[in-house]
């Protein structure tokens, strides 16, 4: 048995995240400061798996809540999701991106570092490629040339991270750099609750679906691309958080910084997005296009090739399901986690 940190563990990828390490067998502790997630969501992880486990609400950046949640807990390796993540934000707010993910990640390597913990798993992301010279995207392409201060922050991160283990071979490190996560889980009781406008596609359609909003902004229909929006890999949250469980698995085996993709290894337009989900929901998304959104590139999706040879991990969860599933937990709770 062991016993997992999850940092950001109540928001959309960490409450996933939960479920399956508690399914899969493993104790976890859970640390989040609460500013775009909600306790109910651990609530719900508890309903849905009949196990209990401590929840912290502290920040990352609070390096004596870190000493002491380390001195409480006998700690065998952390899950760290705790970080900022919309990309439009980090470019308005980059002091803010900055100071949250790249300090907030320093103070807990530190803190790891005297508690004698030196195995992690690393919420990444494509956005590290920056605007890649080809497509499908594989672990050995450059990373770089980041198109905002949210994909930067994860670039340095992961620099981080590296050194540190150059440092410190005794580190089992795991980079994973997902593409984009859509869906939730098949009982509608977690999924997706952005705190106001919505950043990302997916819980932006579902609203307009439910009727929270009145269309979809689709931001750019020049791009070179079959209908001239942008093209994604999006893969399902559950998905998603059993690569989780698939790579503590895998840092058994030994120290070192391992990196893997997970994504599904193909693309959909925002258009395709916005059809996909009609036909799941039974409601129509109307959209508008409006101007390209700073720091947006055209494509972007995996080779998930790597994945699947090393952790025997492989996405298995399809569009329809995706939309499925979010349908039902917008529909079951058309104001989140909110009355």
């Amino acid at each position: 048995m062991k016993t997992i940190l999850i940092t950001g563990g109540a928001g959309y990828i960490g409450s996933h995240a939960c479920v399956e390490f508690l399914n899969a067998g493993y104790d976890i502790v859970v640390l989040d400061n609460l500013c775009n997630s909600s306790p109910k969501s651990l609530e719900r992880v508890r309903e849905l798996t009949g196990l209990d486990f401590p929840f912290i609400q502290d920040d990352i950046r609070d390096r004596a809540a870190l000493d002491a949640l380390f001195r409480d807990h006998d700690i065998d390796a952390v899950i760290h999701f705790a970080g900022l993540k919309a990309v439009g934000e980090s470019v308005e707010k980059p002091l803010l991106y900055y100071d949250n993910n790249i300090a907030g990640s320093v103070t807990l390597f530190e803190a790891m570092q005297a508690a004698g913990v030196r195995t992690i798993v690393f919420s990444s992301s494509a956005t590290v490629y920056g605007d890649p010279a080809s497509v499908p995207i594989r672990e050995d392409f450059p990373v770089g040339g980041t198109t905002n201060p949210y994909g930067t922050s994860k670039l340095f991160i992961e620099k981080i991270l590296q050194d540190v283990a150059i440092a410190d071979p005794a580190w089992s490190i795991a980079l994973l750099r997902y593409f984009n996560p859509v869906g939730a889980h098949k009982s509608g009781r977690i999924g997706e609750d952005p705190r106001g406008i919505p950043n990302n596609l997916m819980p932006y359609i579902s609203q307009v679906a439910v009727g929270r909003r009145e269309y979809l902004s689709v931001f750019g229909n020049d791009y070179p691309t079959p209908d001239g929006t942008g093209v994604r890999d999006y893969i399902h949250v559950v998905d998603l958080a059993q690569g989780h469980v698939k790579a503590v698995e895998k840092l058994a085996e030994g120290p070192g910084v391992r990196v893997w993709n997970l994504g599904t290894g193909r693309g959909y337009s925002v258009v395709e997005m916005a059809k996909a989900f009609e036909q799941a929901s039974g409601r129509p998304v109307p959209y508008r296009f409006a101007p390209r959104r700073a720091g947006d590139i055209a494509q972007c999706w995996a080779d998930p090739a790597k994945a699947e040879r090393e952790l025997g991990w492989k996405a298995r969860r399809g569009l329809e399901e995706m939309c499925e599933d979010t349908w039902r937990w917008q529909s079951l709770n058309p104001n989140g986690y909110e009355p």
